[in-house]
């Protein structure tokens, strides 16, 4: 059973919608955020409090905190943000090309994420979840959404089809060319949603995991009802769009590239030129070196029923990564990097053009894989998945 409530939200009015909405506060660059912060109802000033002080002030301080909570006072004075009095669920669409998917904006139980019916599939850096658990603390609300996931249920999406056939609160596009569009639910709709969440078996965080961490260590502190809950987007699997996180490596470790070729057929992977860039396939990895793409198929003896070892990224990681490239720790090297499948193939040949020493193009990890790794209580290899669309900043912010 899943405890997912309905809250008053406070959020953008409804024709201010397309200027405060803002990218997710951990994608972008300094530089990225004070651009976007030139328009000043940005909800970037918020989630990235720094762009409206000095250049070089700490954007984990208590200074940048409280420019954080001064400015979402400042929105709700002067009605850029506004209240939501009664309690309900806020539909949340995002499409991308031929893609799109809808999520229910609503309250999950810390409860649950204390216990583990709310499953994690990631570890969490004390680091993280200190800044997290100050900015939620300071500013009196939680403004970012964690993304849950959840096997779909046909009750949900029937009522999903339902409210999404009405006209919406707002409709945007962003400019990446992404369609963000908010429905309120009915209110004579609310309590059949909530019973359709409660037949719901388990939740999964598919991204969030410091932010949900941050919700049930202020609840720890605070102990009351309203920070007993935790802004969450709930989004059924089956509509949910997972790229590739792919791997590019600065250099081979003392192999030349043909040794390194024959260092990776050793290891047991079939090596074959190849002229498609792109896995075709679970189960299969393309690499770039020197100008071409190979296809590596690992043989039987290193494939694995285990819900982690099974995974091609743990796959590459303990077969290629680490024994023959010397990445024992792909959190803290600095010889690795991880770009998001959204890049493509494109982005992995240019950066070993432009002098890194050889990439590699994965095949999406399935949402049925995260499952199970959850499942199993295990945790998921680092930069294993990579969701697209995003999900937007201050869609709605539920106060605490």
């Amino acid at each position: 059973m899943a405890d997912v409530r309905p809250f008053g939200a406070v959020r953008p009015l409804d024709s201010l919608a397309g200027d405060v909405i803002a990218p997710p506060y951990d994608v972008l660059s300094e530089e990225e955020a004070r651009k976007i912060a030139e328009n000043r109802r940005s909800f970037v000033r918020i989630t990235r409090p720094e762009v409206d002080l000095e250049r070089g002030t700490d954007p984990h301080s208590d200074d940048a905190y409280l420019k954080a909570r001064e400015t979402l006072e400042a929105f709700q004075a002067e009605g850029t943000l506004v209240q939501d009095e009664e309690p309900n669920f806020y539909f949340y669409g995002q499409q991308m090309g031929e893609h799109r998917q809808v999520g229910v904006i609503a309250a999950a139980s810390v409860a649950e994420y204390d216990d583990g019916r709310i499953a994690k599939h990631e570890f969490t850096r004390p680091d993280k979840e200190d800044d997290r658990t100050h900015h939620m603390a300071v500013l009196g609300a939680q403004v970012g959404l964690v993304f849950l996931a959840y096997r779909p249920t046909e009750a949900l999406a029937q009522l999903t089809a339902e409210v999404t056939a009405a006209p919406p609160a707002w409709q945007v596009t962003t400019e990446d060319d992404v369609v963000h569009t908010l429905w309120r639910a009915p209110l004579d709709r609310v309590e059949a949603i909530r019973e359709a969440f409660a037949a719901v078996d388990r939740l999964y965080i598919a991204d969030g995991h410091h932010r949900s961490a941050a919700a049930s260590r202020i609840h720890a502190q605070r102990g009351d009802g309203a920070s007993a809950y935790f802004l969450a987007g709930l989004y059924p699997a089956d509509r949910l769009q997972v790229m590739a996180y792919n791997r590019v490596v600065d250099d081979l470790a003392g192999h030349d590239a043909a040794g390194f070729l024959a260092a990776v057929e050793g290891a047991g992977f079939t090596v074959e030129p190849t002229a498609s860039p792109v896995p075709a396939e679970r189960g299969t990895v393309t690499m770039y070196l020197e100008g071409r793409w190979y296809r590596l198929t690992p043989s039987a003896a290193l494939r694995s029923d285990d819900p982690v070892a099974g995974l091609d990224v743990a796959i590459l990681q303990d077969h290629i990564l680490e024994p023959l490239l010397g990445i024992t720790d792909p959190r803290r090297s600095s010889r690795i990097r991880f770009v998001g499948g959204i890049h493509g193939a494109p982005a992995l040949a240019s950066a070993v053009d432009g002098g890194a020493a050889v990439a590699f193009h994965l095949y999406p990890t399935g949402l049925d894989q995260l499952f199970a790794v959850a499942d199993a209580g295990q945790v998921m290899p680092p930069k294993s998945t990579w969701f697209e669309p995003k999900l937007r900043e201050g869609v709605v912010i539920r106060a605490l």
